[in-house]
C-alpha cells in the first residue's frame, strides 16, 4: 500500500489472542521492555514519555529487561506500525514503530495493544454507535474493520468510546482522503457525529478499562512528580478498616528516593501483622523489603538505592487511628555500587531542570573497568560548555584524571575507565533547558588481557567484548579465534608482481587483503596497475570493492587513493621506503581483479636535495633538478638562474591528459599565461561528487579566431569523454558564458594546429548542487554537497535534485546516513522529497535531525524531486543518499 496513507496500526488478526483471556495479561502489570539501537535519542525519549503516560494514570509499569523471559521490543518490521494483543508468553514479542510511526499519540496506540486492548471499532456492540462504510475501503483491508466477538473481547463494562486512543479515525485506509469509511452515529438531539481517532492520550474510557483489566487498587496511584506528599486514606481523620492502597514512585533513572515520615499512627501488632505500611526497594511487590511499620513511632529517612519505590497500605482492624504522612524527594547524584545500570539528567526524557547539579560515583566489581554507553544525548550548546554540561572522570573524585567535558547534541563516543570507578556529574544553569542524556553503565574487562582472549595471533579488546585478528598475510578462520595463511603478506624484495586472489579468475567475495611493501632506507617504491577490473560505483566513492594505496603501514600516512571499476589507477610512488596496498570485497559482485607491477629505487633527492640548487624530482633509475619560476637550470644540471623558462616540446606534450577529481580549481591551456605551443592535443576529464554538477566558468580567453572554430579551439563535452553530447566549440577572443554539465562528469578538449598560437585560456571549474538524475536497477549515490564526509555543508544552499525512473518503474530512495541540524519543524536545515518533479506535487516529507537514517522510500512516480535547504548559521555533517529504481508492482 502507498506509505502516504494515514499511518496506522496494521496486522492480521489470531483468534487465539484476545483481552477477555487472563493469560494475554501480563502479571502483576510489570512490562519488560528493551529498545533497538536503530532509533535515534529523540525517538527512545518519546517512547519513554509515551510508557510514562500508561504508567501514570493506571498500577501498569514499564521496566528495562534484565533477565526476563518474556518482554516487548521495540523495533522497526515490513508491517510499519504494529504490536501483538497481549502478552505472548513465547519470549520477545516485536512492537514495530516505523516510518511516520514515531509519534507520541501513536506509540501510545501501540502500547494499549502490548497491554491487551483491541481497536474500540471491532467491539461486538460497535453497529449501535458506529456505521463501517464499506464502499470507501481500500481492496485488501478490509479484514481491519471485522467485528469480533464477546468470546475475544470483555469490554468489562464500560461504554462505547469515541474518545479511545484505539479508536481508528474516521478516514483510515479510506481510498481518499476526505472518504469515511467509519461513521459514528449521530446524536438524536443535536445531530452531531461524535469525534473519533484521536492520538493525543488516554481516553478517561481508556483508563477505567485498563485499570478494571490488571485489577488496580482503587486506593493509591503511580507518583512521578520530583517531590510529594502520601498520606493514608481520610487523613488527618482516622482511615477506614479493610483499606489496600498502593502507591509506586517512579523517578529518573539516576536519581534515588528519600522518604520522611512527618506522622505515623498505626494500629501496632506483632510484627506489623494487621495494620502497616510496607516499603519496598523497587518497582513491584517482590522487590527488596525496606520495612514494614506500624504503631507511633516515626521511622528513620529512607533512600532508595535506584528510582522506583513500591509502596503498600493495609489495614484490617477497627483501629481509631489517623494513619500516616509522609513526605518523598527525588534527590539526583550519589554513589552507586552496581555492576550496570540507567543514569540520566534529571526529569528525563522531559527536559532537565534549571539549577541542577548531580554527582555520581559509580562503582564496579574489582578486576573490572567501568563502562558507560550513551543512548541519548541533547544538553545546551557552548564552544567550551561553559552553561549546562556532563564531566567524566577517570576514578572516584573531582580530582581525577579528566575523560571529557560534554555538551551539545553529538552524542559522545562509548567510554572506559581504567579501573572500577567512574565519577560523572551534570551541570545545568538558569536559562536553557534540553531533552537531557540517558546512559547505561556496565562492568567492563579486558578480555584480552587474558591468555590473549584465546586469540591465536591479534587480540582487540572492545567496550563490552573483544575480537580476535591476524597478522597482515592471514585471515580469521570461521572458528573465530585461529588464523589461517591468506592474500597479503610482508614483501622485502626491490621488485615484483602483486595480483588479487584467484588471478586471473574472479576474485572471491568478502576478501581483505594487506601488502606491506619494505625498501631499503632512502629508497622510494613505485607500483603500477597494468590490469584492473573491480566492482566500481560513482567516481570517488569506491565503498563496495577497492584497492586503496598509502605510503607507510599506519592509518595516519599519506593517502594516495582509492580505487576501483576499470579504469587504470595512475602510477604511485610512495613519499619513503614503504607502501601499503590494501584489497576488499564485500559480499556481492567479483570481478577480475588486478596485477601491479612494483620495483624500488633509490631516492637521489633524500640526501642533500640531489645537489640541486632549488627542486630536486626523483625519477626511476635517476633524478632531475627544476628551478623555480623566474629561474632557468643552468648548463651543469643542477644550478639555477634568472631567465625565463622555454619549455622543450618534450615536456609540454608529456602529462597532456588531465583526470580531475577536485571539486574546485582552475584548468589552463598549455604554458598559460604565455602562448600555447603549436600542435596540441589536451584533455580534462573534470568530475565531481555524485548528485552534483560541474561548472566551468572562463576567466580568460584567447584563442586564434575562425568562424566555425576549425583552426585552434576549445571543445566541452556533457560527459566523461568525446562521446557525450557537446555542449560548445570555442575559439576567438569573446570569453564563453559559463557552462553546466547535466551530470558530474564533463569533458574539455582543446586543440591547436601548425601555425597561429594565442595566449589561451583559463578557467575555474566548481561543482554546482542539484540537478536531474536517471534512477535505474544499478544503485547510485547522492550526497548533500562536494566535500561530504570531510567537512560540514555550508549555509545558504538551495539544491533541487530530480530522479527519474523509465516509465513502469518508480523511485526506491534510501538515506544511508543523515545528520542535518535539528529543530522541531525543521524550518531550519532540511530535506523535502515530493512525490513529483516539482514542488507542487504531494510533498511525501518533511526530515531534520538525524531522524532519516534508515527509512526507505518507495514512490509510485516515476519522478521525484529532493530538495535540501540550509540556512544561514549551524551547519552539519550532510547526508548521504542511493536511489535505484524498482517496477511499480513492487512498491505496492
Amino acid at each position: 500500500k502507498s506509505r502516504r496513507q494515514r499511518t496506522e496500526e496494521v496486522f492480521k488478526r489470531s483468534r487465539r489472542a484476545a483481552t477477555a483471556r487472563q493469560e494475554r495479561k501480563w502479571p502483576h502489570g510489570v512490562i519488560p521492555y528493551t529498545i533497538s539501537a536503530n532509533f535515534t535519542g529523540s525517538q527512545r525519549a518519546m517512547f519513554k514519555q509515551a510508557m510514562r503516560h500508561w504508567e501514570g494514570q493506571t498500577c501498569l509499569t514499564f521496566i528495562e529487561r534484565t533477565n526476563e523471559d518474556n518482554y516487548i521490543k521495540f523495533t522497526y518490521r515490513p508491517c510499519g506500525c504494529c504490536s501483538y494483543v497481549g502478552r505472548k508468553g513465547t519470549g520477545p514479542q516485536a512492537i514495530s514503530i516505523g516510518k511516520n510511526c514515531d509519534k507520541f499519540g501513536i506509540v501510545v496506540h501501540e502500547l494499549g495493544h502490548v497491554i491487551g486492548f483491541w481497536h474500540e471499532h471491532t467491539r461486538p456492540d460497535r453497529d449501535r454507535h458506529i456505521e463501517i462504510v464499506y464502499k470507501n475501503i481500500q481492496e485488501g483491508q478490509g479484514y481491519n474493520f471485522e467485528k469480533m466477538d464477546s468470546s475475544e473481547i470483555n469490554s468489562l463494562g464500560e461504554a462505547y468510546d469515541y474518545q479511545s486512543i484505539m479508536h481508528y479515525a474516521r478516514n483510515t485506509f479510506s481510498k481518499g482522503m476526505f472518504l469515511d469509511t467509519i461513521r459514528p452515529m449521530a446524536n438524536p438531539e443535536t445531530g452531531v457525529r461524535p469525534s473519533i481517532g484521536q492520538r493525543t492520550q488516554l481516553s478517561e474510557g481508556d483508563v477505567r478499562q485498563a485499570k478494571k483489566l490488571y485489577n488496580c487498587p482503587t486506593c493509591g496511584r503511580t507518583l512521578q512528580t520530583t517531590t510529594g506528599n502520601i498520606t493514608s486514606p481520610n487523613w488527618p481523620a482516622a482511615y477506614p478498616a479493610y483499606s489496600d492502597c498502593e502507591w509506586r514512585i517512579s523517578v529518573t533513572p539516576g536519581e534515588k528516593i528519600v522518604m520522611d515520615f512527618t506522622s505515623l499512627n498505626v494500629f501496632r501488632s506483632r510484627g506489623c501483622w494487621y495494620d502497616y505500611i510496607e516499603i519496598r526497594d523497587g518497582h513491584w511487590e517482590r522487590s527488596p523489603l525496606i520495612g514494614r511499620y506500624c504503631g507511633t513511632s516515626l521511622p528513620p529517612q529512607i533512600t532508595s538505592t535506584d528510582s522506583r519505590i513500591w509502596m503498600k497500605f493495609r489495614s484490617t482492624s477497627n483501629y481509631n487511628g489517623n494513619g500516616f504522612r509522609l513526605r518523598y524527594e527525588a534527590v539526583c547524584g550519589g554513589n552507586i555500587r552496581k555492576n550496570s545500570g540507567q543514569i540520566q539528567s534529571p526529569n528525563y526524557p522531559d527536559d532537565y531542570r534549571p539549577g541542577k547539579e548531580c554527582i555520581w560515583s559509580v562503582v564496579v566489581d574489582e578486576g573490572f573497568q567501568v563502562g558507560l554507553s550513551f543512548q541519548a544525548f541533547k544538553v545546551e550548546r557552548h564552544d567550551t560548555c561553559a552553561y549546562d554540561y556532563l564531566e567524566v572522570r577517570d576514578g572516584p573524585s573531582a580530582d581525577s584524571e579528566l575523560i571529557g567535558r560534554f555538551c551539545g547534541s553529538d552524542r559522545p563516543d562509548d567510554i572506559e575507565a581504567t579501573g572500577n570507578t567512574l565519577w560523572i556529574k551534570f551541570v545545568s544553569d538558569a536559562s536553557v533547558n534540553k531533552a537531557g542524556f540517558a546512559a547505561s553503565f556496565f562492568k567492563e574487562r579486558d578480555e584480552c588481557a587474558d591468555s590473549n582472549g584465546g586469540c591465536q595471533q591479534q587480540c582487540v579488546n572492545t567496550l563490552g567484548s573483544f575480537k580476535c585478528g591476524c597478522y597482515p598475510g592471514y585471515e580469521l578462520s570461521r572458528d573465530g579465534v585461529t588464523c589461517e595463511a591468506a592474500c597479503g603478506g610482508y614483501v622485502t624484495t626491490s621488485d615484483g608482481e602483486i595480483t588479487s586472489p584467484n588471478w586471473p579468475r574472479e576474485y572471491p567475495t568478502n576478501k581483505q587483503c594487506i601488502w606491506q611493501i619494505v625498501a631499503p632506507p632512502q629508497h622510494k617504491i613505485t607500483i603500477e596497475f597494468d590490469k584492473f577490473e573491480l566492482e566500481g560505483n560513482e567516481v570517488c566513492v569506491c565503498k563496495y570493492d577497492y584497492v586503496a594505496v598509502r605510503s607507510g603501514f599506519t592509518d595516519d600516512s599519506i593517502f594516495h587513493g582509492k580505487f576501483c571499476g576499470t579504469e587504470l589507477p595512475p602510477v604511485i610512488t610512495s613519499t619513503n621506503n614503504e607502501m601499503s596496498i590494501k584489497f576488499n570485497s564485500d559480499d556481492t559482485v567479483a570481478k577480475r581483479g588486478f596485477r601491479i607491477r612494483f620495483t624500488s629505487d633509490r631516492d637521489e633527492c633524500a640526501v642533500e636535495n640531489g645537489g640541486c640548487m632549488h627542486m630536486c624530482v626523483n625519477t626511476v633509475g635517476s633524478y632531475t633538478c627544476n628551478c623555480r619560476n623566474g629561474y632557468v637550470l643552468h648548463s651543469n644540471g643542477h644550478g639555477c638562474k634568472e631567465g625565463k623558462y622555454i619549455p622543450t616540446f618534450a615536456s609540454i606534450k608529456s602529462g597532456c591528459e588531465h583526470s580531475i577529481t577536485s571539486h574546485m580549481g582552475e584548468i589552463t591551456s598549455p604554458n598559460w599565461p604565455n602562448k600555447y605551443p603549436s600542435r596540441k592535443d589536451c584533455t580534462w576529464h573534470v568530475s565531481t561528487t555524485a548528485g552534483h554538477m560541474v561548472k566551468l566558468v572562463f576567466n580568460e580567453f584567447e584563442l586564434e579566431s575562425q568562424p566555425d572554430c576549425a583552426y585552434d579551439h576549445l571543445e566541452i563535452y556533457d560527459g566523461a569523454d568525446a562521446t557525450a553530447a557537446i555542449l560548445g566549440r570555442y575559439c576567438g577572443s569573446k570569453r564563453p558564458t559559463p557552462i553546466v554539465a547535466s551530470t558530474n562528469h564533463m569533458f574539455v578538449k582543446f586543440f591547436s594546429d601548425a601555425s597561429v598560437q594565442k595566449r589561451g585560456f583559463s578557467a575555474s571549474h566548481t561543482t554546482v548542487c542539484g540537478g536531474s538524475l536517471n534512477a535505474s536497477a544499478r544503485t547510485k549515490d547522492l550526497f548533500s554537497h562536494p566535500q561530504y564526509g570531510d567537512t560540514n555543508y555550508v549555509s545558504g544552499r538551495e539544491c533541487d535534485w530530480i530522479i527519474t525512473a523509465r516509465d513502469g518503474y518508480g523511485v526506491e530512495l534510501l538515506f544511508n546516513d543523515f545528520e542535518v541540524e535539528e529543530e522541531t519543524d525543521c524550518s531550519y536545515d532540511f530535506v523535502e522529497v515530493f512525490d513529483g518533479s516539482t514542488d507542487s506535487a504531494v510533498r511525501f516529507g518533511r526530515f531534520c535531525g538525524d531522524e532519516a537514517k534508515i527509512n526507505v522510500i518507495l514512490l509510485h512516480t516515476y519522478s521525484i524531486l529532493v530538495r535540501f535547504h540550509s540556512d544561514d548559521t549551524i551547519n552539519k555533517k550532510g547526508f548521504q543518499a542511493s536511489y535505484s529504481s524498482t517496477a511499480l508492482q513492487d512498491t505496492v
